[in-house]
C-alpha cells in the first residue's frame, strides 16, 4: 500500500509581517523587506526539496501603490537588485520564474528586469516560482472579462461558450494549476484580493510567525497540516 503523503502541487503564499518584524527589531520598514527576500530564498529551496511544482508569492499588490513613495521606490530597487543577484542561483536550482499581474504600470527599468528573469530561467523544470506583482484578483478578473467581452463583440466567441474553464484560461494564472494550499504568515486571516477565483477550494493555513522569521520548519509544518486535511471539493466521500 502506498503510504506516501500527498504533496500540494501548488502552494501560494501571502508574505505578511515585514513591517511589523522591522518595527520589533527597531529597524526601518525597508529592512523588513530585505529580510523577507532571504525568506523567499529559503522557502523556494524547501518547496523544491519537498516536490512542490508551483510556488506563488504575493509580492506587490495593486493596493501597495498607496504606500509612502519612499517605501515603494525602495521596493522597486530591491526587486531589481534581487533579480540581478538571484538569477544565477535560480537557474542552478532548476527554477523557472513567471510573473502575474499588470506590469505596464512599472517603470521601463523594472519591466526590463521582469522580462529578463523570465527569459533567463525559462528552461527551469524543477519548480516554477511565480511572483504576483501589481496584482489583485479583482483587477485580474476585470482584465479577463474585458478580453472575453472583446471576443464576443468581434464575433469570435459565443456567449454560450463562456464557462468556468474559459474564464480560467483568460486569467494570469492560466499556465498553472489552482493552488492546493494558501499560506498567510503573521496570523492575519484574509485573502487580501489574492487568487480569489483560483483559491475557491484551496486549503488555508495561518501561522502566527512573521514572514522574515518563516523557516523551512514552518513550511514543513504547513505541509503536515495540509496532509491532514480531508479535501472533498464540495462532495461526499
Amino acid at each position: 500500500m502506498n503510504t506516501a503523503k500527498p504533496i500540494p502541487q501548488h502552494v501560494a503564499i501571502i508574505m505578511d509581517g515585514n513591517g511589523r518584524w522591522a518595527k520589533r527589531q527597531g529597524k526601518e520598514r525597508t529592512e523588513g523587506h530585505i529580510a523577507g527576500v532571504e525568506t523567499i530564498r529559503r522557502t523556494l529551496r524547501a518547496a523544491a526539496k519537498q516536490g512542490v511544482k508551483y510556488l506563488t508569492f504575493y509580492a506587490f499588490s495593486t493596493e501597495n501603490w498607496g504606500r509612502p513613495e519612499a517605501e515603494v521606490n525602495a521596493l522597486m530597487e530591491l526587486l531589481c537588485k534581487s533579480i540581478i543577484c538571484e538569477t544565477p542561483a535560480l537557474k542552478e536550482q532548476g527554477a523557472r520564474v513567471r510573473i502575474i499581474g499588470e506590469r505596464s504600470r512599472f517603470s521601463e527599468k523594472v519591466q526590463h528586469y521582469l522580462t529578463q528573469i523570465e527569459q533567463d530561467t525559462a528552461e527551469g523544470e524543477r519548480i516554477t516560482m511565480v511572483l504576483a506583482l501589481n496584482y489583485s484578483s479583482r483587477d485580474e478578473l476585470r482584465r479577463a472579462m474585458q478580453s472575453i467581452a472583446n471576443k464576443v463583440k468581434e464575433g469570435t466567441l459565443a456567449v454560450e461558450s463562456i464557462d468556468e474553464k474559459l474564464i480560467s484560461d483568460h486569467l494570469d494564472t492560466a499556465f498553472m494549476p489552482d493552488p492546493d494550499l494558501v499560506i498567510r504568515t503573521s496570523g492575519e486571516q484574509r485573502l487580501s484580493n489574492f487568487l480569489m477565483w483560483q483559491a475557491s477550494y484551496a486549503e488555508f493555513y495561518f501561522p502566527e510567525v512573521l514572514w522574515p522569521d518563516f523557516s523551512e520548519e514552518d513550511f514543513a509544518e504547513a505541509l503536515e497540516v495540509y496532509t491532514a486535511r480531508d479535501r472533498r471539493f464540495g462532495k461526499v466521500k
